[in-house]
């Protein structure tokens, strides 16, 4: 009984069509389709596939699914950056944070405290503040699961088949809560011979990971069962101290287990079920006074940005774990239907000191739980004819909670706890028609129906061991709203000649509103009442080109984008005793009102011999308010976009050779440019300042060898010249006198041994 490869999901008709394009696009698709998957299938023998295409003077096409199903890079029209896992380790990419420069107008870090919280913006959209119950503007997915919550979400890269990151509103296809865009994680596929890998690092700050894998056929091939199981210990010293109890700070402890299960019984049906759990027990990110604070005058700035002087134990433990079933059919060459159910759930355990000092003035203690259900049906069809598309029905069920115990000067002590309730069901639709041999429309939707429901009781307490409420409520309401949205898209690319597509598109996205978790209804009545969902209308042109017989890849795109009920994340002090003074803050939420976001993007592939590789991207965004009334002003004029740089880019230029019974060498160095930024949303006329940072640059390289097809040898480097710079901070001077920064990575410098087998 013969069975297919699980990862060749392109029907018959589609390569067809595929063939029937001119011959150098055909060997440069027919590179991309099969190099990637025979190295999935057939392990590492396979894993220098892009510098033997190279030597044979052609660029890989990379295979990815932005639209849902199988179509190369070059011939999807969205803005859409991907990358194999040879790019990846070539690139130095550890977690997805790294994809930072390497791809146009996305800006995504560690949040705040926390080494594994992730916050992410493409062109100026997404959301900084990690609240509980309040949804991200970038959705990220793993194996076709999206992840709710930002708590460990920013995915450590290990045994990963690619990475797609979709820029832009992807409301269509995915859904809410992808109205910048969304980065997919997609692991390797199950292959039917054995195959895996053992690697070790090891680097500066006494980094020392151990990674491996393996998979392949249970019981014979024959028994048509396939497993893999993926490992991973991640672990370094702390960046700095808390000299206060000498325990490290920003020091890294992430243990990683995904293991897949396939049964393939016909050529037609699978079904592969996924397992990961991820226990991550890194201490807390430093964060460096930015000024002294007013109420503890004589503590001045450390002098290195990653020590701190924290009264609070170094705790901050994150567990997460997740399942997922996904059923394959495909009953003919034409029909192909998918069913993914999953679930998912974490408990994070934190402690924030706001103040950095052993001082009591802004502690606070911090406990989130999530859980959700997921259940997706996609139904794709491709006869061969001129009509080809996807349906699909999706259903959302979840649960974010937390509780938070607040200390502020070891004198007012409070409680802000609850728990947020959202149950969405959608329905979407995307459908290609070929108007002509190169002139193809694109029509979908999607409609979202959500109802969000809040629990939410925050009151004060009479002392720190937070047992004895005093009476005092600042919010207790238990309360449901409604939302429902209609995404359209429509776009159309034409086919200039074999090499040269060019596209425009108009389409939605949106992030679905909800309630407060702070919410503070005694001194501020209206943080008890729900904020709107936030939308984005965007309008797109872009080519996808290839020159000199598919040795150069020149991507373009130019957007712009109406946006709004934009959602913000402010610290608003109050105040709390009627004595004139502000001496309380609580995190208010509410829509600013409307923006426009313009942009350009080029990303480039450069192969001008055998032996060089050159690539990169630039980026423009002009993101400016339109609309942003505080207090009855209207102050759009003076407030500033969020992780919205104006110029950025990225160099990479790599040098590839044979050394003949040595294996092969190549050699890389990167350099990535990012403009000035403000990294946090404050509101200027009360007086507060935002957390910024001017316009820096990073250099890294990296040199690997392969000895040969079995072992891998790399040095790689990062922020080579030890570039101090900003990611976000706290600005909350008027009731804490907090003005505090977190720092990006210092230089750092690894040594890595892999062994494939």
């Amino acid at each position: 009984m013969r069975r297919t490869n699980p990862v060749a999901l392109l029907t018959p008709a589609a390569l067809r069509r595929a063939a029937l394009k001119h011959s150098s696009l055909s060997l440069a698709v027919a590179l991309g389709l099969c190099a990637p998957l025979a190295y999935a299938q057939q392990g590492p023998a396979q894993e220098t596939s892009a510098d033997a295409r190279a030597e044979q003077g052609t660029l890989d096409a990379i295979v990815v699914t932005a639209r849902k199903r199988e179509e190369t890079l070059q011939d999807v029209p969205v803005a859409v950056t991907a990358f194999t896992a040879d790019s990846l380790d070539k690139l130095n990419v550890e977690d997805l944070s790294d994809l930072d420069a390497q791809v146009p107008n996305l800006t995504i870090y560690a949040a705040r405290g926390s080494s594994s919280t992730v916050t992410a913006y493409i062109r100026g959209v997404g959301q900084s503040d990690p609240l509980w119950g309040v949804d991200p503007g970038v959705g990220i997915y793993l194996d076709d699961v999206y992840i709710a919550r930002p708590q460990g979400a920013l995915l450590d890269v290990f045994d990963v088949g690619r990475v797609e990151v979709l820029r832009g509103p992807q409301g269509t296809l995915y859904g809410k809560n992808t109205i910048g865009g969304a980065i997919k994680y997609v692991s390797k596929p199950l292959p039917e011979e054995v195959d895996g890998f053992a690697s070790l690092t090891v680097g500066n700050y006494g980094q020392l990971d151990a990674k491996a894998a393996i998979g392949g056929s249970l019981f014979g091939q024959d028994s048509g069962l396939r497993g893999r199981i993926a490992v991973a210990s991640l672990n370094r010293d702390g960046f700095g101290e808390n000299v206060t109890n000498d325990q490290p700070v920003s020091d890294k402890e992430i243990n990683a287990v995904r293991m897949n299960l396939g049964a393939y019984s016909w050529d037609d049906f699978d079904v592969q079920f996924a397992f990961d759990w991820i226990d991550d027990k890194s201490g807390v990110r430093a964060a460096r006074m930015l000024a002294p604070n007013r109420f503890a005058p004589t503590e001045l700035p450390m002098e290195s940005r990653y020590d701190i002087r924290s009264g609070m134990p170094n705790v901050n433990d994150t567990e997460i774990k997740g399942v997922s079933a996904t059923v394959n059919w495909r009953p003919n060459d034409s029909w192909a239907f998918k069913y993914v159910a999953a679930k998912r759930e974490s408990d994070t355990e934190t402690n924030i000191d706001f103040d950095t000092l052993p001082n009591k003035i802004a502690d606070v203690k911090a406990f989130y739980s999530d859980e959700q259900t997921s259940h997706e049906l996609q139904v794709n069809y491709d006869g061969g004819g001129r009509a080809r598309g996807v349906v699909g029905l999706y259903k959302f069920d979840g649960r974010a909670g937390g509780q938070v115990l607040n200390n502020f000067f070891n004198l007012l002590f409070g409680d802000t706890q609850g728990n947020v309730f959202t149950d969405s069901i959608a329905v979407y639709a995307d459908w290609t028609f070929d108007l002509t041999d190169r002139l193809k429309l694109d029509v979908g939707a999607r409609y979202t129906d959500e109802d969000k429901h809040a629990v939410v009781l925050n009151r004060s307490y009479t002392d720190a061991t937070f047992t004895q409420p005093t009476g005092a409520i600042a919010a207790n309401f238990d309360k449901t709203i409604n939302f429902k949205n209609t995404s359209p898209k429509v776009s159309l690319d034409y086919q200039i000649n074999d090499d040269i597509m060019i596209y425009g598109l108009a389409t939605r996205g949106f992030k679905s509103g909800g309630y407060n978790i702070r919410a503070q209804a005694t001194a501020v009545p209206r943080s008890a009442d729900p904020f709107d969902d936030e939308q984005v209308d965007s309008y797109e042109i872009g080519s996808k080109m290839s020159f000199l017989d598919q040795r150069l890849f020149l991507n373009l795109s130019a957007f712009h984008n109406k946006y709004k009920d934009i959602q913000l994340s402010v610290f608003t002090s109050y105040d709390s005793n009627g004595d004139g003074t502000d001496d309380a803050f609580f995190g208010d939420f509410t829509n600013a009102g409307e923006g426009t976001v313009n942009g350009l993007e080029v990303e480039y592939q450069w192969l001008p011999s055998a032996h060089w590789l050159i690539s990169g991207n630039l980026a423009w965004l002009d993101a400016k308010y339109d609309r942003f009334i505080y207090t009855g002003i209207d102050i759009a004029d003076e407030q500033a976009f969020t992780n919205a740089p104006e110029f950025s880019g990225a160099l990479n230029v790599e040098y590839r050779t044979e050394l003949g019974s040595m294996g092969n060498l190549s050699a890389r160095l990167g350099y990535s440019y990012q403009d000035d930024v403000v990294a946090t949303t404050e509101i200027v006329r009360s007086g507060a300042v935002p957390i910024t940072q001017d316009g820096y640059g990073l250099i890294n390289a990296g040199v690997i060898w392969k000895p040969n097809n079995t072992w891998t040898i790399s040095l790689q480097g990062s922020n080579l010249a030890d570039e101090e710079y900003l990611t976000t901070g706290y600005s909350l001077n008027a009731a804490l006198g907090v003005f505090t920064g977190f720092y990006g990575p210092p230089r750092q410098y690894t040594l890595t041994a892999r062994y494939d087998f």
